[in-house]
């Protein structure tokens, strides 16, 4: 595609859901890496129960975008594909099955641990004492966390470099429409 041709848009709704997403893997990760910086008592709950809170919304955010991909949200037409365009779909299901993966080891972990909720209730606890599965699903979140956010930041880079290197207008994809 030259870089002068109007480039294919997704609807303003894939548009807001693919922003949200990124807003919310960029916050939890970020919360993830420095929660056990909070002092302990209620601010380390709080900062948790954040944690907790924003994945559980991650949780409702993907599983609508899902649908909303697989019954209404824009398709790229057959003109814009190139050869590259099975490995990226590949990567983009790839993303899609370490979110999900990511999001349900997430809630597994907070039920494992039977974390306390902005000191309001308690998700009762899966297991009591067995630390052993504790340290298990709290290791497999954050590896799958870890591998969500370099993944999503290969393809934000992959993005800026269809934009500034090749200029292609891939990135403009993604834009709201005014």
């Amino acid at each position: 595609m030259n870089s002068n041709a109007t480039p294919f848009r997704y609807d303003d709704r894939t548009v807001r859901l693919h922003w949200l997403t990124v807003a919310l893997v960029v916050t939890l990760w970020l919360l993830g890496q420095t929660i056990d910086e909070f002092p302990k008592g209620m601010p380390r709950v709080g900062a948790r129960s954040l944690h907790i809170l924003l994945g559980a919304t991650l949780a409702f955010v993907l599983s609508y975008r899902i649908w909303w991909r697989s019954t209404s949200g824009a398709r790229l037409p057959a003109a814009e594909k190139d050869k590259f365009q099975p490995i990226v779909s590949l990567y983009h299901l790839a993303l899609y099955a370490v979110m999900v993966a990511t999001v349900l080891a997430g809630l597994s972990n907070a039920w494992v641990r039977g974390d306390n909720i902005l000191g309001l209730f308690r998700i009762p606890e899966f297991d009591p004492g067995n630390k052993d599965l504790r340290q298990t699903v709290e290791d497999l979140h954050a590896v799958l966390a870890n591998t969500l956010f370099i993944g999503a930041a290969l393809h934000a880079v992959f993005g800026l470099v269809h934009h500034f290197v090749m200029k292609d207008n891939v990135l403009r994809r993604m834009r709201r429409q005014r």
